[in-house]
């Protein structure tokens, strides 16, 4: 039996998380961890700050926030748990905190835990590698309209995937309202759509001379994320060395 903390076990995401917890006979959620305290029929105890919980688990899956980040890896590290990390937003500073918790306890970071997308990612730096000279890439992604990063977590993956695999140096270009000049060639583009319920499209356009080719990939619902989340967790529990992990250890 694998032991799951649940961070932001009151927010959307994170009751999508108890739903698949409570389906699956090798997971049990030992606690939840949440600014807002206990949560309508839990059952199990919520605490508000990670600091309050002296029971055991195998792993802490958050989706809450990236302020609650310091509370989290101060958690893992003191603790030894290891912590799964699908919380899309944080700053550059804090990637560099995850990075040196990292070196003392085993954390899974990505901005996407759906499998689709990463296999998507992998198209991405497959088609960069080959198109790159001779096409321009553009990144579209859509999402509701109450989420508060733009542009959002997958979109910088695919944007890092293809910069990667590219021939050449690349740079992001994210708005060309105030530009009015030709498209540089080295520009990869990322355009942010929000609106209504959309829970997440990302397209990447491989655009070249008469043909466009174009990868994309639509979530329809939630529970995908949750299910990479879990899984990532389940991975977790059996890696005894510190590191930093993504989906790449599971997809590959």
């Amino acid at each position: 039996m694998i032991r799951i903390v649940i961070s932001g076990c009151n927010g959307r995401m994170g009751r999508v998380v108890d739903a698949l917890c409570r389906e699956d006979p090798q997971v049990e959620v030992a606690a939840g961890f949440d600014v807002l305290g206990q949560g309508d029929q839990l059952p199990y105890p919520v605490f508000s700050s990670p600091a309050q919980f002296t029971g055991e688990a195998d792993a802490v899956i958050d989706f809450s926030h990236p302020a609650a980040l310091d509370g989290l890896l101060d958690f893992s590290v003191s603790r030894h748990i290891p912590l799964v990390l699908a919380t899309t937003g944080y700053s550059p500073e804090q990637l560099a905190q995850i990075g040196a918790a990292a070196r003392e306890v085993p954390i899974f970071r990505s901005a996407n835990m759906s499998l689709g997308i990463n296999v998507v990612i992998e198209l991405v730096k497959k088609a960069a590698s080959i198109l790159g000279d001779r096409y321009d890439i553009e990144i579209v992604e859509r999402h509701h309209n109450k989420k508060l990063d733009a542009p959002s977590g997958t979109a910088l993956l695919l944007a890092d995937a293809a910069a990667e695999a590219c021939p050449h140096e690349t740079r992001y270009v994210y708005d060309r309202h105030s530009v009015r000049q030709p498209r540089d060639s080295r520009e990869i583009g990322i355009s942010s759509v929000r609106g209504g319920t959309i829970v997440g499209v990302h397209e990447v356009i491989f655009a070249g001379h008469d043909e466009v080719i174009e990868l994309k990939h639509t979530a329809m619902s939630r529970e995908i994320f949750a299910q990479g989340a879990l899984a990532a967790a389940k991975f977790l529990a059996g890696v005894g060395s510190p590191g930093l992990y993504d989906m790449s250890h599971i997809v590959g």
